[in-house]
């Protein structure tokens, strides 16, 4: 698969849309949300969707082939009843497995995301740059062939965090874990070298960047933090063009497959990003 290091697999620019384009932010639970900040700031006309597939969170818990059966269930529900112009994916898992068989599915552009690898390769001074992903993303072949590609004379330390997911969503739902937790998850990104150490951390999973406040404060030293959703969103700027100027975008929506874990804090968080409106589309896993 070849992809686009501006966040997704290659997709040609739409010809038109010539109303107030909606778009359809898409994640397994809250990850996503580092995501839909960047796509309302750079598509302030347009009507977001926000939907998390939090009935099968967490992805990396089901087979490849589960993966793929579930996302293009999920898709097609949200596609019927939403009417997107654009989806973004804004799941690293998701994207690496599934958007070659949504984009044979359906006839709407997807834009993908991957860990901003050539970037961070770009930033390091010391060459020591670490990966900060799920374990899946960590196994995944993509991720060793952009480092091949991009980082080749890097030294790349893959950490695959087996926790951090669920603590981001703890976070927002108002139960945080200790620093101590936190800081445990983090330490195998923090690398020396001799005189040199660490000074670049991706941040492969959208789920992390809801942590980044708590991962500063928390690192045993400074480095820089890579977040991809920007160029998640410049992409799909890319693909919508012009923004229609003076159009103020429609409320956000919030839909969940599963809402159980829809707390009090959670809604209010999801209130501050803009999402007042927050749906449950049941859509029960059938584990295989």
């Amino acid at each position: 698969m070849r992809f686009d290091l501006l966040a997704g697999t290659i997709s040609l620019p739409l010809a038109s849309v010539p109303h107030a384009p909606v778009v359809l932010v898409f994640d397994s639970g809250l990850g996503g949300l580092t995501v839909l900040a960047e796509v309302q700031r750079a598509r302030p006309d347009a009507r977001v969707v926000y939907a998390a597939d939090d009935a099968a969170f967490p992805y990396g818990d089901l087979t490849e082939t589960a993966l793929v059966e579930r996302v293009i269930a999920v898709m097609d529900r949200l596609i019927t009843r939403h009417a997107p112009d654009l989806v973004v994916i804004a799941c690293n898992t998701a994207s690496t497995l599934v958007l070659p068989a949504l984009r044979r599915q359906f006839a709407i552009p997807f834009v993908g995301t991957v860990p901003p690898i050539k970037p961070a390769a770009a930033a390091t001074r010391s060459g020591l740059v670490s990966v900060l992903a799920t374990p899946g993303t960590v196994r995944r072949d993509y991720t060793r062939d952009l480092i091949e590609t991009y980082a080749g004379a890097c030294a790349v330390t893959l950490v695959g965090a087996t926790r951090l997911a669920g603590f981001a969503e703890a976070e927002l739902a108002g139960a945080p874990v200790k620093d101590a937790d936190l800081a445990a998850e983090i330490a195998p990104c923090f690398v020396r070298a001799g005189e040199a150490r660490t000074d670049v951390v991706v941040l492969a999973c959208t789920h992390y960047p809801l942590l980044l406040r708590r991962f500063e404060r928390l690192a045993p030293w400074p480095v820089t933090w890579i977040d991809p959703a920007p160029a998640i969103a410049r992409r799909m700027a890319q693909l919508l063009g012009p923004a229609i100027p003076e159009v103020g975008g429609a409320p956000a929506v919030a839909a969940f497959t599963g809402g159980d874990r829809i707390t009090p804090a959670l809604r209010g968080a999801l209130a501050a990003r803009g999402l007042d409106a927050v749906t449950v589309e049941a859509m029960p896993l059938r584990r295989q």
